[in-house]
């Protein structure tokens, strides 16, 4: 009788468990539309974890996360990483034949309820690193995962080779190509991420901010302004915004590099280097090393007129007879450097790369054996001219546009690409515009404003990779379309002197823009008085960061290092 009256019991039991564990795998599957979600998955219940298509903005046939692993705390002051789960995963494809997509999320057990996604660089092809810091951030102030976000980033839908973030070959496939091309991977990583957080934490983040530089300068505006719901504030360092503009600008700097005599050894970079110093250093009121009044300098400056120690920076007769001269191929392609690179046959409608600040750039003038010095020397003018086929220390720029053409353009991984003239591409035109429609970001970021987005802008002025002067551009545009005190009600675009692309041995830019932004949004609190220290050039020194199109100009007293000697003019 005993025995009889427990099988009900026990049936019951099992019915309402089962019912239980149907119900909240129904609640698993059925959440991610960012509304809250009362379970929450332990960090290694999320390895398996699967994200179904429908959560997904965008086509993909799902996603999942692969492994999920608990990760102690560890480092101390300003480096220290708190206690988090460290989650890998893949978005899966529609076409099979395409990579997936690669993603990380870090998921502090501390959550702020806020999201920060990393941009890439180059051509992607790597995930950053999510509890790194943010570009050009300063290293005594905590990293944002330290600050309790979320932080993910993907590969953006490709695995890069030995060539790293100037591989290629990814753009064979159509999928992966619009992936990286497009912006897709960014909407696809970001609702995975989203969906992610939900499960462990029961809601969405609160806030999310896009971070990046360069390429991810570029998806961070990108992402704004297709997916503008997303996102509450961008950071968009040194950004590509028009990529395909970019590239072109980039062909026409290898191009003019490749011509006979025409490179420029570091010896010769750095002839040209100390003339444009000694004709523009103090524009701006002092003999500081820094080029602060870079308009000046642009009208200024003339390498075919100009002198170096007193003597002609122009070879005798225009041969090249020594490192302290440069010869007239050599002038010929500065000049060219400097100039514009104008076409008419972009679908984006745009019609013009604005040329480089080369005039005082350390283009890699330094031989130093250390990362900072090695890092200027690879983005820049690197240790060989362009030629084909392309050797892997040609200038970064000649190595990506390289790979770009070869992948993406012309699909022949054989072909000579130093051929193709970026004003007249001849029968690679139609695919070039093609591709620019989504390369190209919009300026159209109305709907970010409007939901109360704020955008802060970043360039180091002497950037010979993506030039300072195509954010100029940008923030030009935005100007014309809002009016300039709508743009200052959400924008804010600094320029700072001395700094390169990502480094400088000249002055490397550390500013805390996280906590400005933070403050923006959060706060209501806009931008004021910010100011850029170096880490490199003279450590410690500090500039003001002058809104554009201000620049820093010294008062005439006052120590050439500390940011109060010097006022923002115009």
């Amino acid at each position: 009788m005993h025995s009889s009256s427990r099988i009900p019991t026990l049936v019951v039991f099992t019915l309402l468990l089962a019912a239980c564990s149907s119900a909240r795998q129904t609640s698993l599957e059925q959440q991610g539309d960012g509304t809250a979600n009362t379970t929450q998955l332990e960090c290694t219940q999320l390895a398996g974890l699967h994200i179904p298509a429908a959560t997904i903005g965008l086509p993909t046939t799902g996603a999942v996360v692969t492994t999920a692993t608990p990760v102690a705390a560890s480092g101390q002051g300003a480096k220290s990483i708190p206690a988090l789960c460290m989650v890998t995963g893949s978005i899966a494809p529609v076409d099979p034949t395409a990579p997936e997509i690669r993603f990380k999320i870090a998921l502090p057990d501390q959550w702020n309820t806020k999201a920060v996604m990393l941009g890439g660089g180059g051509l992607d092809g790597s995930i950053p690193n999510v509890i790194g810091n943010v570009p050009a951030g300063p290293a005594d102030k905590p990293y944002p995962i330290a600050r309790g976000y979320a932080v993910y980033g993907s590969d953006s839908g490709h695995q890069a080779g030995a060539l790293g973030s100037q591989d290629g070959s990814f753009a064979m496939n159509e999928e992966a190509l619009m992936n990286w091309n497009s912006g897709a991977a960014l909407k696809k990583t970001r609702d995975v991420a989203v969906y992610v957080m939900q499960k462990h934490y029961g809601q969405s983040p609160v806030k999310s901010y896009f971070i990046g530089g360069s390429t991810g300068g570029r998806e961070g505006l990108t992402a704004i302004q297709r997916w503008p719901d997303d996102w509450d504030g961008a950071i968009a360092w040194y950004p590509a915004w028009a990529g395909m503009v970019s590239i072109l600008g980039g062909q026409q700097m290898n191009r003019a590099l490749a011509q006979p005599g025409a490179y420029l050894t570091p010896v010769k970079r750095k002839t040209l280097f100390d003339a444009a110093m000694q004709t523009c250093d103090g524009l701006d009121g002092i003999q500081d090393g820094l080029i602060s009044n870079q308009a000046q300098c642009n009208a200024l400056f003339d390498p075919s007129t100009a002198t170096v120690d007193g003597h002609p920076l122009r070879c005798v007769d225009g041969r090249d007879t020594g490192n302290r001269c440069l010869s007239d191929a050599q002038i010929k392609a500065v000049k060219t450097i400097n100039s514009p690179t104008r076409f008419n046959y972009l679908a984006s409608g745009q019609t013009e790369q604005p040329g480089f600040n080369i005039w005082g750039t350390d283009t890699g003038i330094g031989e130093g054996d250390d990362v900072l010095h090695k890092t200027v020397m690879w983005l820049a003018f690197g240790h060989s001219a362009p030629t084909a086929p392309m050797p892997s220390n040609a200038p970064y720029a000649s190595v990506l546009t390289d790979q770009w053409f070869k992948y993406a353009i012309t699909r022949d991984p054989n072909y000579d690409t130093l051929s193709i003239d970026p004003q007249n591409p001849g029968k690679w035109a139609a695919r070039i515009s093609e591709l620019s429609v989504t390369l190209d970001a919009k300026t159209d970021i109305s709907a970010f404003a409007s939901r109360g987005g704020k955008l802060l802008l970043a360039h180091g002025v002497n950037d010979v990779l993506v030039s300072t002067r195509s954010t100029e551009d940008y923030y030009g545009r935005l100007v014309s379309q809002m009016g300039p005190d709508t743009v200052h009600s959400f924008v804010r675009f600094y320029e700072v002197p001395g700094y390169d692309h990502a480094a400088s041995a000249v002055f490397n830019a550390a500013w805390d823009s996280l906590t400005a932004l933070e403050h923006w949004v959060q706060n209501g609190d806009a931008p004021a008085n910010q100011v850029v220290t170096d880490t490199a050039g003279i450590p410690g020194r500090t500039r003001p960061l002058c809104e554009f199109p201000q620049w820093p100009r010294y008062n005439g007293t006052g120590s050439a290092d500390a940011a109060t000697s010097f006022s923002c003019v115009q």
